[in-house]
């Protein structure tokens, strides 16, 4: 029992992060359940040594060492999943709709409506490609290259991770880039137009041409969004090998 309880600490870390398992939609119990099969399929996998104390300074720190290996395992894939939401601010201002908020499904606060749309869609994609099942891959994996009791990730893995919080940025003015240039030209336009003729009013012409050329360029560049979502999904499962695994 004790094995078994030290083996869901990782696992359990990682799904208290990682996206799809973290939602608020999910159950308490079906994380749990699913963290105690996922801990003995390791446990059949290969041998996980049971500590020798439970209450000493020793399994303390391993179990710490097991927890953090597991929310680096997570909280990677959850920083790429935010890149929809920045591509969300950019294009949602533009358009003139960021007042627009709803109830996100996987966090439950309340985010521009346009990014829920592309948060569920980016979930969509992750589950279309299996990533659910290459994270729990992952952390088996990750008991085989750092097995309990030596998993302290070091100073350079721990900031290459925080240093890949700006991934997120990147990949959200990336995804916003086609529809976020088309409106900052008509926003140009419309601004020559206004100092060529004050009369005309800014508010009146500006906003619903935004508006109307943001719903058709989101409806044309949707496919390309797609795209460049599923390499985002990929680069965040490579860097979760890479700066956790090595």
């Amino acid at each position: 029992m004790w094995t078994l309880v030290f083996t869901m600490l990782r696992v359990g870390a990682a799904f208290l992060v990682a996206p799809v398992f973290s939602s608020v939609s999910v159950p308490v119990t079906v994380r749990v359940s699913l963290t105690g099969a996922i801990g003995i399929l390791v446990m059949n996998a290969m041998p996980v040594p049971a500590p020798t104390q439970v209450f000493a300074l020793t399994t303390v720190l391993a179990a710490a060492a097991e927890i953090l290996v597991g929310l680096a395992l997570g909280f990677i894939l959850q920083i790429a999943f935010a890149a929809p939401l920045v591509a969300s601010e950019v294009i949602g201002t533009s358009m003139g709709i960021g007042f627009a908020t709803a109830i996100n499904p996987q966090s439950g606060a309340s985010t521009p409506a346009l990014g829920n749309f592309l948060s569920i869609l980016m979930t969509l994609l992750f589950l279309s490609i299996d990533g659910h099942l290459v994270l729990v891959d992952l952390i088996l994996r990750s008991y085989t290259l750092l097995p309990p009791g030596e998993a302290w990730l070091g100073a350079a893995a721990l900031r290459n991770i925080a240093l890949f919080g700006g991934y997120a940025f990147l990949a959200g003015l990336l995804l916003a880039l086609p529809v976020g240039f088309l409106l900052l030209s008509i926003n140009l336009i419309v601004g020559m137009l206004s100092r060529s003729a004050p009369a005309l009013n800014l508010f009146a012409v500006g906003l619903p041409a935004s508006l109307l050329a943001g719903v058709v360029a989101l409806f044309v560049a949707m496919p390309a969004m797609g795209e460049y979502m599923l390499v985002v999904i990929r680069e965040a499962l490579d860097a979760t090998q890479t700066l956790v695994l090595g």
